[in-house]
């Protein structure tokens, strides 16, 4: 066997009961969730027994995703399978920073929390959304974007699946355009125009929330989403890369090829739903995708790697 990747999906995969399988059934997750709970009071029974409607809200789903996640990825490394390497999707970026050991689970529950916030507050201030666009080339995306003064190209996710972001009045028109182009367009379940140029706000108060936290250098390879490469060891890398992916396209095919060239053949998948699996198979199908979300889900991923 190869090297294995750890994944942390993004805002969008969150689901009420996420989580509540692993707390359940293994006491290392069970103990993470209680660490969660004492810094942000009911994040677990957001995540147990939240609605869908509650953990829509950014400020909700950032903190209860990286609570999962983190759950998951500690009872794995607990059971002794770590990795080689790490990256996250979006907000996920925040649980690979932290699994990598660039901070501590306080600080990088304190971080990311604070993300969501600031990003609702500037998803607030506007009408806006985010729109999977499917079975069209990227520059066919881009271009169709350059029709619209708030229509951008955000999240390159895996050949034929670009998703924009926007204000909805254009996202509308955006939306017929893609289909009369041969495209197929589907609305995520987020409120935002979150990777945009509309987060410029956000991004400049997280980069000064950013500046109060020591970061040390990450003791295995971590890659960004603002450039699709490694980062540099460095805490000014970490807190330039993470302010930066607020508000500009997150590159996470390239993300996923730089990995396979640094070797990884195992990508395991850490938090709710299979996303991120999806999209890497479709990114390079000799690869294996493996994840864990809940209790069943542990003990296969667990057997694949020590059968290896």
């Amino acid at each position: 066997m190869g090297k294995i990747a750890f994944v942390f999906p993004g805002q969008g995969a969150q689901y009420p009961g996420m989580g509540k399988d692993l707390c359940d059934h293994l006491p290392s997750a069970a103990a993470s969730f209680a660490a969660l709970d004492a810094l942000r009071p009911g994040t677990s029974e957001q995540c147990f027994f939240g609605s869908e409607e509650e953990l829509t809200e950014t400020a909700n789903t950032q903190p209860c995703m990286f609570a999962v996640e983190w759950a998951a990825a500690k009872a794995l490394r607990d059971a002794g399978v770590a990795c080689d390497m790490t990256a996250g999707f979006s907000l996920g970026e925040i649980a690979a920073l932290t699994y990598a050991g660039v901070v501590t689970a306080a600080e990088g529950f304190g971080i990311v929390t604070t993300r969501g916030q600031l990003m609702q507050s500037a998803a607030e201030a506007v009408n806006s959304g985010m729109i999977a666009v499917l079975k069209l080339a990227p520059k066919t995306v881009e271009e169709l974007c350059s029709h619209y003064d708030h229509v951008y190209p955000v999240n390159y996710n895996c050949p034929g699946q670009l998703v924009v972001a926007g204000l909805e009045e254009e996202l509308s028109l955006f939306a017929k355009e893609v289909k009369t182009a041969g495209g197929r367009g589907l609305p995520l379940k987020v409120k935002g125009a979150f990777h945009t140029p509309l987060m410029e706000s956000a991004a400049a108060s997280f980069a000064e929330v950013l500046a109060a936290y020591p970061m040390k250098a990450a003791e295995i390879p971590l890659y960004a989403n603002y450039s699709g490469e490694r980062y540099a060891d460095a805490g000014t890398a970490y807190r330039e890369g993470l302010s930066k992916q607020i508000s500009h396209a997150v590159r996470w095919q390239q993300c996923v090829e730089s990995m396979i060239t640094a070797g990884a053949d195992t990508f395991i998948e850490l938090g709710p739903k299979t996303t991120l699996c999806g999209l890497i198979k479709k990114i390079n199908g000799d690869v294996r995708t493996l994840h864990v979300e809940d209790y069943k889900s542990f003990q296969e991923t667990l057997a694949e790697v020590k059968s290896c």
